[in-house]
């Protein structure tokens, strides 16, 4: 593997060193390449009027420079001069260009037609794939975080920022970084979970495998990490709605997340979420955008709205006037760049009023203009605009690749449930049944290609179960709605069932009900599948579901009386044929569910790292998750012993060593994700039961054993304590480790003197 990635950085560097190199002679310091940033982003500025610096804060759409086949662009359009005109644009989204000749083009025309030669900025999704037609699809980030595997997160990043430059873009929209502390949100999938801990590592992870090792290569593109911020928590999961939340709890969790971001991951985009947080829209948070953001964390990148999201505070929001005071508070507060707010003309036109009236200081103008520059010069964009054209057929969707997105989607299944060892389907299975229309499914996840298709868990069944084991499909119900019909399927699929050995039930959710903008009152299962299910279990045969879903759902039913539980979520292309490996055992099961599986909606919001009298206690259901976070069983089984805490006291500052062996007690190869959780026994303020703070991963053959080690550092240590300074406090701190967040198999505690 090594000598293949070897190789593949060889092909980038070649095609670095054959970028087109037409590009403007020297002619002022802003396109010297010898000179700092810094220098040439002054003096660009300098030389720059009122409209040239407005309209880089503006973004424009693909159809308004191309010529659009649907979602992608399919070659230059002339409309393109019409749009860029002689002072240029800030970007270009929604292209998605077939060829890097089409945005080559485009690029050609701003930086040699337009009066100071500055380039355009394409940006465009790519949450797990780029989504241009053709990329490569990975598991949705929900399934990524289930691995607990940042150095596979890394690996698609990489990927990612490797298809989407050689098509000319150079920023992505991703990655969400949000807690979704409330499942009903029909964002979640997006996501890394609900912990701050697991989120901040992918998320860091991603973030640098997007960027790679310097901006300016052919292989990389700039992080936008979103929502700004504590988005994931809206007002009865519905997305935009209001988030009330006091900032210790904010900086503890939901800021932590992105603050790991940017320090330590070095991301240069920011998108400002669509909801208000404690009655202030974060487009219009100085707070947010500047004290915390720029002072606190020294971002040095660029903060775009949400699509939509300034001209939320007009029309929705009710804090601005008119556009020019939108702009004038948004701008003020540390926003720089409109995502599709307003058009064109009222852009310019509100902004230009704005500085006439002194609503918008030119120097918060001039902040915003450099703030995106700088960007575009650490992307290399003035010194090298255009992308080798060969580059594109080294690079997309190879074999690498999609074996990469095979092996996240594997490491990112949780087996929930298995009585009997039912699963892996041994050699005394010769029939399955499998039903469900969702078993059929080639969806590939939210934010993907809609064309893009991945591989069916029925079609990969029957790729990999070999002669010796026969699969048979049946829906066992259909978007018809007659009683006739829907009575024909499901007996068409019981009677199946009782023909097979073994009966696979996928169940989960439609495309119509998860994603962005669908949000959800329940979590149950609906009416159709919950009568499929019953149906099939009746028969008496054993029953294996498969989960196919975005969000966690609330299946008590399906829990009790199903006795083996598989969950995949959407995981991108290769999804079926890891189902397929987990379901035959080619592939011992290792994910950890990232998020909390409630009992019910009434029990919402509900997290594992709560605080002490965040008890759930109801009198009509049990208290405790159906599935807890970190829970993911195997095929084999583990021991754990020997806990090792090194030193037993430190000081404020220190650090301890947490060590634990790990046995494989069962009769075949296992990996198991071991996790560490803290508790700060008493503080000055109150703190979560338990928190995450390690994981890692260990293969081991049976009989093996293996040490797992830990270091917990005293910034892991930290809280916000009742001065709204963060501080280590001195006290004892509880040790877990464990195979998830109830399943905790050693224990111990040290001293902070």
């Amino acid at each position: 593997m090594k000598k293949k990635y070897a190789g593949a950085l060889a092909i980038l560097i070649t095609a670095f060193c054959s970028f087109e190199s037409s590009k403007p002679a020297v002619k002022y310091p802003y396109q010297n390449a010898s000179l700092s940033v810094e220098k040439r982003v002054a003096d660009l500025l300098s030389r720059m009027t009122t409209a040239e610096k407005i309209r880089q804060l503006d973004m424009y759409s693909g159809h308004e420079v191309a010529n659009m086949k649907g979602h992608e662009a399919a070659s230059y359009s002339d409309s393109a001069r019409i749009s860029i005109g002689t002072e240029g644009i800030g970007s270009v989204h929604d292209l998605y260009p077939l060829t890097a000749d089409i945005s080559n083009q485009i690029q050609r025309y701003a930086v040699e037609h337009t009066r100071l030669g500055i380039p355009v900025l394409f940006i465009e999704e790519g949450l797990h794939g780029y989504s241009g037609f053709g990329s490569t699809t990975f598991p949705i980030p929900l399934a990524l975080a289930g691995a607990w595997d940042t150095a596979m997160v890394h690996k698609t990043g990489r990927i990612i920022a490797t298809e989407m430059r050689a098509h000319g873009v150079a920023m992505v929209l991703g990655p969400v970084l949000c807690l979704p502390r409330d499942p009903r949100w029909g964002r979640v999938e997006e996501t890394y979970g609900e912990d701050p801990y697991l989120a901040a590592a992918n998320g860091v992870a991603m973030v640098k495998g997007l960027q790679g090792s310097k901006l300016s290569n052919p292989d990389a593109v700039l992080a936008e990490p979103k929502h700004f911020a504590v988005h994931g928590i809206p007002e009865a999961g519905s997305n935009m709605a209001p988030v009330n939340m006091g900032e210790r709890e904010a900086r503890s969790s939901f800021l932590y997340v992105f603050e790991k971001a940017i320090k330590e991951g070095g991301a240069l985009g920011m998108m400002a979420a669509y909801s208000e947080l404690d009655g202030i829209p974060c487009v219009d948070n100085k707070w947010l955008l500047k004290d915390v953001l720029r002072k606190e964390w020294g971002f040095k990148g660029f903060v775009l709205s949400d699509l939509g999201a300034i001209k939320m505070s007009l029309t929705t929001h009710k804090v601005a006037a008119n556009p020019a005071d939108a702009l004038a508070q948004t701008l003020t507060a540390g926003l720089d760049m409109q995502f599709y707010d307003f058009p064109h003309d009222v852009f310019l036109n509100a902004i230009t009023q704005a500085l006439k009236s002194k609503q918008l200081p030119m120097s918060e103008l001039d902040r915003a203009v450099a703030n995106i520059l700088r960007v575009k010069f650490m992307l290399g964009l003035f010194d090298h605009p255009y992308i080798d054209q060969s580059l594109l057929k080294k690079v997309f969707h190879t074999e690498e690749s999609r074996q990469v997105a095979l092996k996240a989607a594997q490491e990112g299944i949780s087996l929930l449930k298995n009585e009997n060892s039912l699963l892996p389907l041994g050699p005394g299975v010769h029939s399955v049944a499998v039903v469900g229309p969702l078993a059929a499914s080639t969806y590939l996840g939210g934010y993907a290609n809609s064309e893009g298709k991945g591989v069916a868990i029925v079609d990969a069944l029957r790729q990999k179960a070999g002669n010796d084991m026969k699969i048979a499909y049946e829906t066992g119900y259909s978007a018809d709605t007659s009683a006739a019909k829907q009575n024909d399927e499901l007996q068409k699929a019981v009677s199946l069932v009782n023909q097979s050995d073994v009966a696979v039930v996928v169940l989960g959710e439609d495309i119509k009900e998860v994603g962005e903008g669908k949000d959800r009152s329940d979590l149950e299962l609906n009416q159709k599948q919950t009568r499929l299910i019953e149906a099939v279990q009746k028969t008496g045969k054993p029953i294996v579901v498969v989960l196919f879903n975005g969000r966690p759902l609330c299946i008590n039913w399906v829990a009790k009386k199903i006795p083996a539980i598989v969950e995949s979520w959407f995981l991108g292309e290769t999804g079926g044929l890891a189902i397929a490996d987990v379901l035959l055992g080619k592939v011992n099961p290792s994910g950890k569910l990232p998020i909390t599986f409630p009992r019910s909606v009434g029990q919402l919001p509900y997290y594992y790292d709560h605080k002490p009298t965040s008890r759930h206690v109801y009198v009509d259901q049990d208290t405790s998750a159906l599935f807890p976070f970190g829970h993911g069983l195997s095929y084999t089984s583990f021991q754990y012993s020997n806990l090792t805490i090194t030193p037993a006291r430190i000081p404020l500052n220190g650090s301890v060593n947490v060590s634990v062996t790990v046995k494989n007690t069962g009769k075949v190869d296992g990996t198991e994700v071991v996790q560490l959780y803290i508790r700060d026994v008493i503080a000055s303020v109150t703190t979560p039961v338990k928190s995450l703070k390690g994981f890692n991963r260990i293969s081991l053959k049976p009989g093996e054993s293996g040490k797992v080690r830990f270091k917990l550092n005293h910034e892991e240590l930290m809280l916000w304590n009742r001065q709204m300074k963060q501080v280590v406090e001195p006290g004892e701190f509880k040790v877990m480790v464990g195979s998830s967040s109830e399943d905790i198999r050693q224990r111990g505690s040290f001293w902070v003197k």
